[in-house]
């Protein structure tokens, strides 16, 4: 089926992910990443800069819809490298953009409430984990705190800004790819998990003047809220995975924040 959009003489190998739906494609100096089924946001990721360019779309005959991207050399970003100024500014430059905000709200996608992200967690947690203190605990927190995280600043986020999904090309450009999971809602939902995962504390006013805000105490109780509730959901996902290690990375996380 790529070969026939792409013509003769490409080789075509799958790129893995979650949806198999991704693939790489090769043929003498050109190089395209494709994806299948992806999203019309991808085009406006492209034009604001925040992915690697759209070179082109293209509807197969049983109605698919194939989307070609450049395919850059470059690396992950290393979990060190995650306090750098460029990385701020990107993430600022995404909550910041109005075309991503207007695209997402036209493909029908509302605000994503922090009371439906406890009825997540509270819906999902199995009995077993819900015995661990710490998993209480935390659950309590979020509970209790749900009322006082009120925001009507909502933002496209990237929801995993984990530091794989970042890409760093040889020429030195900066992006943040993977957006299955974007979604419109409270900044601080991406802004505390990059800041717990990869920024000591005692370095995050530096990091809040590179992206350009001023913290207060309710920014950080709305970070605070956020990273719990997703290492909950992070829990229960590698638990249900029986990736247990990961799954216990995460209570570790909890550990030391509640």
């Amino acid at each position: 089926m790529l070969e026939h959009i792409l013509g003769q003489g490409w080789e075509v190998i799958p790129a893995g992910g979650a949806t198999g739906e991704a693939f790489f494609a090769k043929h003498q100096d050109q190089k395209l990443f494709l994806k299948r089924n992806s999203s019309p946001f991808l085009a406006v990721l492209s034009a604001e800069g925040i992915v690697p360019k759209l070179v082109w779309t293209k509807r197969t005959e049983n109605g698919d819809v194939i989307t070609a991207q450049q395919w850059l050399s470059g690396r992950e970003l290393k979990p060190d490298e995650m306090s750098q100024d460029r990385v701020a500014k990107l993430l600022k430059k995404i909550h910041d953009s109005a075309p991503l905000l207007s695209m997402l709200l036209r493909l029908g996608k509302t605000p994503f409430e922090p009371e439906m992200m406890l009825t997540q967690i509270e819906t999902e947690l199995d009995e077993e984990l819900l015995n661990l203190p710490i998993i209480d605990s935390s659950l309590r927190f979020i509970q209790q705190e749900v009322e006082n995280i009120k925001t009507d600043n909502y933002v496209v986020c990237h929801n995993d800004i984990n530091h794989n999904n970042w890409l760093l090309t040889d020429d030195n450009q900066l992006y943040l790819i993977d957006w299955d999971g974007q979604m419109i809602a409270d900044p601080a939902l991406d802004i505390g998990m990059l800041l717990y995962l990869y920024i000591d504390s005692k370095k995050w006013n530096e990091w809040f003047i590179q992206y350009g805000i001023h913290a207060d105490e309710q920014l950080l109780l709305r970070m605070k809220w956020y990273f719990v509730a997703q290492s909950l959901l992070f829990v229960q996902w590698h638990r249900t995975k029986d990736r247990l290690m990961e799954m216990e990375q995460w209570i570790n996380r909890l550990q030391a924040i509640i």
